[in-house]
C-alpha cells in the first residue's frame, strides 16, 4: 500500500481532540484509529505492539543488523485540531491547473490564501470539500511512517531497532501524556509533523494555555444602571489590555503572541481561552505575567473576583536539548538532499510532541510531512510530497545502521 493510499484511509477517521476535556485521551473517538493502527502494525510484523492508557500506540521493528546502533523513534500524532471540524472529511485528489481552485461554493484555494500552491501547477494534490480540515496534520506523518516500516521489512533494508509511536492529543498540548521516555528506550527520535517538504525544525515556541474567567453581575437590563457588570463587555476590556499587535495574525518568525482561541459566555459569566507563545523563555514568562496583570487591572476596575486567569504551561523550546545532538539535523539535511529536496531549517511557530520528549530526555527534532494550511478547511498536501517523504525517512533511519 502506498503512503497516499494509507493517508486517504486514515483521514476518514474522526479524531478531533478536545481542549476542555479532562480525560486522556481527550476524545474517545481517537481510540478507533488507534486500534486500527495497532492491528496494522501487528500485521506488518512489528513486535510488542500495544496501546497505553492514553491510547498511544507503540510497536517495535527489531534491528536486522548485528552492528551496535542507536534505537530510533519515529513519531506522529493521531488527533486533529479542534480549530476546524474533522468529522466526515471528504478527501479528493485533484490535478491543480493554477489559479483559483474551488473546494465548494464558499471555499477556494489560491496562492494568496495558500502560499506555495502555485509551485504545484500540473501536479496532483489532496484537498477536502471545504467543510472540514483534511487531517494531514498529522495523518500524513502516520501514513509516511507506516509505509517506511513496510518498505524496510519488504526490502530487508538494514536498520537499527525502530520504535514507532503514534500519540493522541498532540493538538491540545498533551501528546506525550502516558509516555515514559525510559520505558520507550529510544536513544533518538524524530517527529514527522511538519509542513512543506524539506522542513527540519528543532526550535519551537514555549507554550502555555490560559483560561480567563470573567464573573459579571446580572440584573434586568431595564434596571441595570450602576448595578450590572456585563461579563461579555468586561471580557472585551480584558482583551484590549493585551498588546493589539502581538497576535498570531500579525507576527512571524521568532515573534511571540497572544491568541484568543475561543470566547464563550453571557452577560453574567464569560470565559476567554488563550494560547500564549514565545520562543524566548524570558519573554514567555513576561507574557504570562502580563496576562495576570490584566486580570488584576480588571479586578481593580470592577472589584475582586471579577477576573481570574488560570495559566498552564504546555511545552518548552527544544532548542537547547537538540544542540548537543546536531548530527540528528545533519542526517536529515543529507537525506533531503539525497532525494533532490532542498532542506530548510526553520523555527516552529507551534510545537510538537518532540518538544516535550526532548525535555524529558529524548532528543527529538521535527521533520516535514509535505502538507500546507494546517488547522483549517483550506488544508492540502501534494501527493508527490507524501511519497517523497517516505524515501527521506527511509534514508534517515537507514543512516543509523551504517
Amino acid at each position: 500500500m502506498t503512503a497516499t493510499e494509507r493517508f486517504l484511509k486514515y483521514v476518514a477517521y474522526h479524531t478531533t481532540s478536545d481542549y476542555d476535556s479532562e480525560t486522556s485521551p481527550s476524545s474517545e473517538r481517537q481510540k478507533s484509529l488507534a486500534n486500527t493502527l495497532a492491528e496494522e502494525m501487528k500485521a506488518l510484523g512489528l513486535k510488542n505492539v500495544h496501546m497505553d492508557g492514553c491510547a498511544n500506540v507503540i510497536g517495535t521493528l527489531p534491528a536486522n543488523t548485528d552492528k551496535s546502533a542507536p534505537v530510533l523513534g519515529l513519531i506522529a500524532h493521531m488527533d486533529t485540531s479542534p480549530d476546524a471540524s474533522g468529522e466526515n472529511a471528504k478527501p479528493r485528489i485533484v490535478n491543480y491547473q493554477g489559479g483559483e481552485l474551488a473546494l465548494s461554493d464558499a471555499v477556494s484555494l489560491n496562492e494568496a490564501l495558500c502560499p506555495g500552491l502555485e509551485g504545484y501547477i500540473g501536479q496532483d494534490i489532496i484537498v477536502t470539500d471545504g467543510s472540514t480540515l483534511l487531517g494531514a496534520d498529522d495523518k500524513a506523518g502516520i501514513a509516511e511512517i507506516m509505509t517506511v516500516l513496510e518498505k524496510m521489512i519488504a526490502d530487508d533494508i538494514p536498520h537499527s531497532e525502530i520504535r514507532a509511536v503514534f500519540t493522541t492529543d498532540e493538538e491540545v498540548g498533551r501528546g506525550t501524556d502516558g509516555l515514559d521516555v525510559n520505558e520507550l528506550g529510544c536513544d533518538f527520535a524524530y517527529t514527522v509533523d511538519g509542513g512543506p517538504i524539506g522542513e527540519i525544525e528543532y526550535e519551537n515556541f514555549n507554550a502555555a494555555n490560559a483560561v480567563v474567567s470573567i464573573q459579571g453581575v446580572g440584573v434586568h437590563p431595564g434596571k441595570a444602571k450602576g448595578i450590572m457588570i456585563n461579563a461579555a463587555t468586561v471580557a472585551m476590556e480584558f482583551n484590549a489590555l493585551l498588546p493589539p499587535d502581538e497576535v498570531c495574525e500579525k507576527t512571524e518568525g521568532y515573534e511571540g503572541f497572544f491568541h484568543l482561541h475561543t470566547i464563550m459566555g453571557s452577560a453574567t459569566e464569560t470565559d476567554l481561552h488563550y494560547l500564549i507563545r514565545d520562543h524566548d523563555m524570558a519573554s514567555f514568562e513576561r507574557r504570562k505575567a502580563m496576562m495576570q496583570e490584566a486580570a488584576e487591572e480588571i479586578n481593580r476596575r470592577y472589584g475582586p473576583g471579577t477576573a481570574k486567569a488560570v495559566i498552564r504551561d504546555s511545552y518548552f523550546n527544544m532548542r537547547e536539548k537538540i544542540l548537543p545532538h546536531m548530527h540528528l539535523i545533519s542526517r536529515a539535511e543529507e537525506a533531503f538532499r539525497k532525494n533532490g529536496i532542498a532542506p530548510m531549517i526553520l523555527p516552529i511557530r507551534g510545537g510538537t510532541d518532540g518538544a516535550r520528549l526532548s525535555w524529558d530526555g529524548l532528543p527529538c527534532p521535527n521533520l516535514s510531512t509535505g502538507g500546507y494550511n494546517f488547522h483549517g478547511v483550506r488544508e492540502w498536501i501534494p501527493v508527490s510530497s507524501i511519497e517523497r517523504m517516505v524515501n527521506v525517512i527511509l534514508d534517515i533511519a537507514a543512516s543509523f545502521a551504517e
